[in-house]
């Protein structure tokens, strides 16, 4: 074995000592697994903000100056040199809302939860006493056309609107979002946010979404229930005061005309994506929700 690897040796030396293999130690590894885990947090970071489409606008740029570079064209070049430096401060700028919650979620982050990977694999989101009550507490509105609009949080954490409203932090029940929900009381207008067994604050203002391919017939309860749906993963359930009729945005889009099958079934389906999956397996679901997210933009 020696004499084998003595002489590959001798044949790197004499054949090959043009080649520089850089060693790789301990160190080395632990880096490339930083790096990865940086850039994976900034493309979800990316992908959950509206800096997506800066993103993508960002990207043309950069090759069109390449092929202003390619081309030769000086004038062109000369200009994007100078307009580099402005265009960072612009982005700080502009992007300043983000980066400080970016910020604040470091700041929150729980390092130590990758002790608890196999915790988390036996925990659903919430019960199915909390899908039932949210679903007697639907039609129950319905019956009466009682506007309402209830947002169940997923892997997204909604605290940047949930702290637009009234914090509550009480057990889901249908009888407490019917009270919410009573028209002409305190906490009737806006949004309740729903995070895990509990209803976590009220009267929460959502972005409305600028889709132009809505139905003309929705009114800004249902605009605003797309709109967070747009911009997170949670499952949002809207009451029509108009018509009591019960629908549900997730992903962008919205299903009308529901059932209380239909909800309870979506409903059970959030509280179990993910539940038994290990660490590696939700992030190998993200990168794949990620893709999706950017096939859709792209068609």
């Amino acid at each position: 074995m020696e004499r084998v690897a003595s002489g590959l040796i001798a044949f790197r030396d004499k054949y090959m000592f043009w080649l520089n293999i850089p060693s790789v130690t301990v160190i080395d590894i632990v880096e490339i697994i930083l790096i990865a885990f940086l850039l994976y947090s900034i493309l979800v970071w990316i992908k959950n903000t509206r800096a997506w489409a800066l993103f993508k606008g960002i990207i043309v740029i950069v090759v069109f100056v390449l092929i202003a570079a390619l081309f030769q064209m000086n004038t062109i070049l000369w200009l994007a040199g100078r307009l580099l430096n402005v265009g960072i401060i612009a982005l700080a700028v502009i992007f300043q809302p983000e980066l400080r919650k970016a910020l604040d979620q470091l700041g929150r982050k729980k390092f130590l939860g990758v002790f608890s990977w196999d915790m988390d694999r036996a925990i659903k989101r919430f019960s199915e006493r909390t899908a039932q009550e949210l679903v007697k507490a639907c039609f129950e509105m319905a019956k009466v056309k009682t506007g309402a609009l209830i947002v169940v949080e997923k892997d997204i954490m909604l605290s940047e609107y949930e702290r637009t409203g009234i914090p509550v932090d009480a057990i889901v029940s249908s009888q407490l979002l019917i009270n919410i929900f009573e028209k002409n009381t305190p906490l009737h207008d806006g949004a309740v946010i729903v995070r895990r067994d509990r209803v976590v604050s009220a009267t929460c203002y959502l972005p409305l979404s600028d889709n132009m391919e809505l139905d003309k017939e929705l009114g800004t309860r249902h605009r605003a229930a797309v709109g967070i749906s747009e911009v997170s993963d949670s499952l949002t359930i809207i009451v029509s005061e108009e018509t009591g009729a019960v629908s549900a945005a997730i992903g962008g889009e919205i299903k009308r005309g529901l059932d209380s099958g239909d909800l309870k079934r979506m409903l059970m389906e959030l509280a179990d994506a993910g539940y038994g999956e290990s660490h590696w397996q939700k992030i190998k679901r993200r990168f794949g929700h990620v893709q999706t997210h950017v096939e859709s933009h792209n068609e």
